[in-house]
């Protein structure tokens, strides 16, 4: 290996750490807001048919914050732009908007904050995912799941607002 692909090499693990710390960081804080609440608070709201069992949030966020930190490290791997510059800020937008939820809703035991939070957070997926496509189509793609599933919260948390409101 020459120097020049030991630096570059170097270089892409400390963005790779960087990525993968910002989304862990935003993901641990969630996770204090939202394990405390689970019992008895959430597990004694009415649920909707199409409530998924409690078992399957773990898998489904913990692949999402995986995609998430690879798409935002292929996107600090480019050289700066305005572009890059905006398509960054909306991910860390996203993100802080991402951890809030869990307080606004586990924390504050408030599926009305919920929705006042997920909505524009869907929006600024949504952003995120083509300011990121424009740049690294991989990048947008791997925000795609992302998108999915929040516009299904959305509406789950909906249904636990209207029917627990």
């Amino acid at each position: 290996m020459t120097a020049k692909e030991t630096k570059s090499l170097q270089r892409d693990i400390r963005i790779a750490i960087l990525a993968v710390a910002a989304v862990v960081l935003a993901s641990l804080l969630g996770q204090v807001a939202t394990y405390p609440n689970l019992a008895p608070w959430y597990a004694g709201l009415a649920k909707p048919w199409f409530n998924p069992p409690d078992r399957v949030f773990a898998p489904v966020w913990s692949s999402l914050y995986a995609l998430m930190a690879f798409a935002l490290w292929r996107v600090l791997r480019l050289p700066p732009s305005p572009a890059r510059t905006r398509a960054i800020s909306l991910f860390f937008v996203q993100l802080a908007l991402n951890a809030a939820w869990s307080w606004m809703f586990f924390a504050a035991h408030s599926p009305l904050l919920g929705l006042v939070n997920i909505v524009p957070q869907w929006l600024v997926i949504v952003a995120t995912a083509v300011a990121f496509y424009r740049l690294d189509r991989l990048a947008g793609y791997c925000l795609v799941p992302l998108a999915l599933w929040v516009a299904y919260a959305g509406v789950l948390n909906f249904a636990l607002w209207r029917l627990n409101g």
